[in-house]
């Protein structure tokens, strides 16, 4: 049986990528269970994060599924990017 897939979503409407669900799930936990323990962080930090703490348990490129979902998860409305933050930081919507 083929493993299911999530057509994610682009904030700018651009075309999204069709990635296994339950890699897009594990992203998605990891990136809001983080947000709302850290508060606003840089995408960097965030990135960095991600790679330590996925290396071992993920089959993948950890920072290209890193940013898919990202996108995907600023075009739902679940996280944002601050506005005039440079390095951009993002934190979960309020």
């Amino acid at each position: 049986m083929p493993a299911e897939k999530i057509l994610t979503l682009h904030p700018e409407g651009k075309a999204g990528v069709n990635i296994d669900k339950s890699k897009y799930d594990q992203l998605k936990n990891f990136i809001i269970e983080t947000l709302d323990h850290t508060g606003p962080i840089t995408y960097q930090e965030l990135n960095q994060m991600g790679i330590d703490h996925l290396k071992e348990s993920f089959e993948g490129s950890v920072p290209w599924y890193l940013v898919t979902v990202k996108l995907d998860l600023e075009a739902r409305n679940i996280i944002e990017r601050i506005p005039k933050t440079s390095p951009h930081q993002i934190q979960l919507k309020k």
